[in-house]
């Protein structure tokens, strides 16, 4: 892979990945960017008008990225999903919460944060969960953005180049957070490296030439410079970031996260329909055939999962996390970007 990413963005070859729910605030792409990285503000589960007000917040700071989930329609099994719901009810009323009706259609708001980021361009927009169409890129790379897409394995990685991106997320099955898959192929069976080397063959093999970030699971300054060394011209980090107080993570997920007793991350579909990876709790092993309806299931479980933060408790929310989370810190973003920088 001879593609590298331009120096005046990703200089320092840390990136800080967009965590959708709070974590990706401004406190923390400010400090990345500050530090010498590269910060995403994450626009998932965010009204436009909240996507504004962010990046209001980040007016005169350092370049950075916006990341937008694109929607994937897919009809739900509405039967699996109703009674999904039932087995809800009890869960939620534990914690004192409701469980609403599904939500059988949501765009995310994608429409609308698209106008608004080719009005205000940041320097970056990445892509995850599905392809954007060909005239997005295009329109976004016309107004001076750098577009990424989020891809899995070596056959999406191909079809995002054919979309002519400016580079590529390569994403591991041992990151934190949801699966940026989109062709529903299997999880990568080697190693992060071993994904980065294979993306990398592909795309020679077509004739593309792009960068590529890795993700998933790098949670020493060693794993960075072995996804380096495989060919990635950049790491991506987010549970690495968690812990800082520039994050906007929440009380009961720090204190997961920092716990030194006994556990492990596990791929669920629980708490979205959609597979991702955290730290396992009871919530997780009572629900492991949850059916797979994103993002249905998201809505149907985010007032269960607020309350149990509320309450202090970690078994009824998520907890997000990669492999790597035993290797996190209690420190500045700053420290984080200047162990794993290059």
């Amino acid at each position: 892979m001879d593609a590298t990413l331009p120096v005046d963005l990703f200089g320092g070859g840390v990136v800080a990945a967009p965590m959708a729910g709070g974590p990706s605030r401004p406190d923390l792409v400010r400090a990345v960017g500050a530090a010498g990285g590269f910060g995403f503000l994450a626009g998932g589960y965010k009204a436009p008008d909240a996507l504004a007000a962010d990046l209001d917040a980040m007016d005169g700071a350092l370049p950075f990225g916006v990341n937008l989930f694109v929607p994937a329609p897919a009809e739900a099994d509405r039967d699996a999903v109703l009674a999904y719901r039932e087995r809800l009810l009890p869960e939620a009323a534990a914690v004192g919460a409701d469980v609403p009706e599904p939500r059988w259609s949501d765009d995310d708001g994608y429409p609308a944060k698209l106008e608004l980021l080719l009005g205000r361009v940041p320097a970056a927009v990445s892509f995850t969960f599905a392809l954007p169409g060909r005239d997005t890129v295009a329109a976004l790379r016309a107004a001076g953005a750098f577009v990424l897409q989020t891809v899995t394995c070596p056959d999406e990685a191909l079809a995002a180049a054919e979309l002519g991106v400016d580079a590529l997320v390569v994403q591991h099955p041992d990151a934190g957070g949801h699966s940026g898959s989109f062709l529903g192929l299997r999880p990568f069976a080697g190693t992060l490296p071993e994904l980065v080397a294979a993306v990398g063959s592909a795309l020679s093999a077509a004739g593309a030439h792009l960068p590529v970030v890795a993700a998933g699971g790098i949670g020493t300054p060693g794993a960075a410079a072995a996804a380096r060394d495989a060919g990635a011209a950049a790491v991506q980090l987010g549970t690495a970031f968690l812990r800082t107080p520039e994050a906007g993570t929440n009380p009961v997920h720090r204190a997961a996260l920092a716990d030194p007793g006994p556990g492990r991350t596990a791929p669920t579909r629980a708490f979205s329909g959609k597979w991702a990876r955290g730290l396992e709790n009871g919530f997780m092993r009572r629900f492991p055939d949850a059916p797979s309806a994103y993002p249905v299931l998201h809505h149907l479980t985010a007032p269960m999962k607020a309350a149990s933060v509320r309450a202090g408790s970690p078994e009824r929310t998520s907890l997000w996390a990669g492999t790597g989370w035993r290797e996190g810190r209690d420190e500045g973003a700053a420290a984080v970007v200047a162990r794993f920088a290059r």
